[in-house]
């Protein structure tokens, strides 16, 4: 499916340089952003109270946020789980209070808040070895799937895309931690599982310029082509099919920030930031690094092997 097609192949490998030149200063910072002020992160990484919490009738999430806010727990997250008349409230642990009195003072809280009065039904207290083992599974699982698509793109491909797409993709999600670093927003489980998304999503643009790259390099008809022509044409070709893809994904992204609630709202923009990061890199990062590489015609084509007549 194709929303238009561009006659002519668009120039983009003859400014390969600003591309990975943007590239780096934006991996920079965001390395930088990390390092010096860190992350913002939820509960589940840090340690808290965790209260399941039941209504006859469902709740208006709004006002108890509020309300708990007031009462000095800004870091709260109220969401409802199972149905509408099911709550969950984390608490971040604070050096200052008794994790023992917090299910106390929340539910005093919850209940001053106008309207059905909830019922406290499970409390549970989350260590800061909890948070650690969680941080360490979710780089363990990062690291997995990094391994995961080198492998894959070095079987399929060669390894030269291979190790280009890890580096392009590597960098939407640098970028992702960086923007949550620098704004300090709240780094929480569903985020990490955003950045995981955004990076199997990245793979999957990348892999079509690359498929394109290697079909143009064994069409007969194209050998006068040289590598940057090759990519370019590679581009172009499937720059129709990117806009669709990247601006369906976008759109459902945007819903989920837009509609989806407190609850949905950094998971979905984690996604935004690496979807538009995505088409950046999967196609503007990716290729000049495959060209950096040397990547030429020859490792595409199998040379003929001539057969030697029987003697009679």
């Amino acid at each position: 499916m194709e929303l238009f097609r561009i006659k002519n192949d668009l120039p983009f490998m003859r400014h390969a340089l600003v591309f990975n030149a943007i590239s780096l200063i934006t991996f920079v910072l965001a390395v930088f952003f990390i390092f010096h002020r860190g992350l913002h992160l939820s509960v589940e990484f840090t340690g808290g109270t965790v209260m399941e919490v039941t209504y006859a009738e469902a709740p208006q999430l709004d006002p108890l946020r509020n309300a708990l806010t007031a009462a000095g727990y800004t870091d709260t997250q109220v969401q409802t789980f199972g149905s509408s008349r099911d709550i969950m409230v984390r608490v971040p642990n604070r050096a200052a209070e008794n994790s023992s009195k917090v299910s106390d003072k929340v539910m005093a809280t919850l209940a001053a808040v106008p309207g059905p009065k909830g019922e406290l039904r499970r409390v549970e207290f989350v260590g800061p070895q909890v948070g650690e083992e969680l941080a360490t599974d979710g780089a363990m699982a990062l690291l997995m799937v990094v391994l995961g698509i080198v492998i894959y793109l070095a079987f399929r491909f060669e390894w030269r895309f291979a190790v280009s797409a890890i580096i392009a993709n590597l960098h939407d999600v640098i970028i992702i931690v960086g923007f949550f670093a620098f704004f300090q927003w709240e780094f929480s489980l569903p985020v990490l599982a955003a950045v995981l998304a955004v990076l199997g999503y990245s793979v999957n643009e990348s892999v079509v310029v690359f498929d394109r790259v290697r079909e143009t390099f064994r069409n007969s008809r194209m050998r006068g082509l040289t590598v940057p022509q090759v990519l370019d044409h590679a581009i172009t070709s499937t720059i129709s099919r990117t806009i669709i893809t990247h601006a369906c994904t976008l759109m459902m992204a945007l819903s989920m920030f837009f509609f989806g609630g407190p609850t949905l709202h950094f998971f979905a923009l984690a996604l935004a930031i690496g979807i538009c990061f995505g088409i950046y890199s999967s196609v503007l990062v990716a290729a000049p690094l495959v060209m950096w590489l040397g990547v030429s015609r020859e490792q595409f084509i199998k040379a003929k092997v001539e057969k030697e007549e029987a003697v009679v």
